[in-house]
């Protein structure tokens, strides 16, 4: 399938310039408990509160930083069937969506609007739970991945028979551009599920692609030629950083590494150098803070295991969050005190 011109503006001039030191996502956030919040919206649907498992030697534990309240953050989990956004350490918004299906992918984006996969949808709500924008995945496919670019883009990701990587204007519903992506098998329906969890613009316009079952990370330019590329076992998500690196979380190996362009391993943490009692069960989603620390996301396992780790650069533990009372696995976050302007490619990565 040929790829289309992608014909939206420069990057850089979608919203203000990479490496925006605001915060704008904290501005707005009084929106989400305004008086016209309903409690449930029209397009929810509601589901019965999990009971997760709890391990009594976690919740003695004397965790290092301050819980749930460390960040405002968007929070979301497989398994799990509320998104929840959290401020102060308290829950102030959720959206439901039913049994079933998993999400994988979420943003505040600085309108305030919600932008989230649910693996047989993409969608975009307002505050007050109104969808602006819904696209159905084909019968066959799954969705994943969904990044917004700019306030009327979004970057999302088919896992099919092929897998296909699009651009769509959520205003018009135009697809801007488009292309079919490599597969473990191009005929095999069970292979579907596991093509792909991550893809990213980068800030330089091109697009890194972690294949979770075929061992690499692939960087593609926008002709989708193939620019750079690391093996590495189960990459479930790859980022971008402001120096140029890349940031990698392997699965089955239980590990963080950052690679340099050269392909060089320039920093790397293995969830068994963490300390002594903190119980963390495997690596999702990451994301790079301004402040150099690397946050890393868990599904816990239902109770088992810390939801959340910061690790600074000299690997020690600056935060764990362990809350299955008010929350589930952590699949994905968005650390909201952290600067960048999410849908300004590759800001949020520092």
């Amino acid at each position: 399938m040929a790829a289309l011109a992608f014909t939206g503006p420069a990057l850089g001039q979608v919203h203000g310039l990479p490496g925006s030191e605001s915060t704008p996502v904290l501005s707005i956030l009084g929106r989400f408990t305004a008086a016209d919040v309903p409690a449930m919206g029209p397009a929810e649907l509601p589901v019965d509160p999990p009971t997760w498992a709890s391990l009594p030697s976690m919740e003695a534990a004397i965790l290092p930083g301050k819980g749930a309240a460390q960040h405002p953050m968007l929070y979301i989990g497989e398994g799990c069937n509320t998104m929840f956004l959290l401020r102060d350490g308290k829950v102030i918004w959720t959206y439901s969506t039913g049994k079933g299906w998993e999400y994988d992918d979420a943003w505040v984006l600085s309108n305030g609007n919600v932008l989230f996969s649910r693996m047989a949808y993409a969608e975009e709500v307002t505050p007050q739970k109104r969808v602006v924008w819904h696209l159905d995945a084909p019968a066959g496919t799954e969705i994943h991945t969904v990044q917004p670019i700019g306030l009327d883009r979004v970057l999302l990701v088919e896992n099919g028979l092929p897998p296909r990587l699009m651009v769509i204007n959520t205003s018009t519903g135009v697809v801007e551009s488009e292309h079919a992506m490599p597969a473990p098998s191009l005929t095999d329906p069970k292979t579907v599920h596991g093509q792909f969890r991550r893809i990213r613009m980068t800030a330089a316009g091109t697009f890194l692609a972690p294949f979770l079952t075929m061992d690499r990370v692939v960087e593609y330019d926008r002709n989708f030629h193939e620019v750079w590329s690391y093996g590495i076992r189960s990459p479930w998500a790859a980022v971008r950083l402001h120096n140029g690196n890349t940031l990698i979380t392997d699965e089955k190996d239980r590990l963080l590494r950052e690679v340099s362009p050269k392909g060089d391993t320039v920093w790397e943490f293995r969830l068994s150098e963490l300390p002594p009692g903190i119980v963390f069960t495997g690596s999702q989603t990451c994301a790079r803070l301004a402040n150099g620390n690397t946050v890393l996301c868990s599904r816990g396992d239902g109770g088992k295991g810390c939801q959340l780790v910061e690790i600074t650069p000299d690997k020690r533990l600056a935060w764990a969050m362990y809350d299955w009372k008010d929350l589930g696995p952590a699949t994905a976050v968005q650390l909201l005190d952290d600067p960048g302007v999410p849908e300004n490619p590759g800001d949020l990565q520092r």
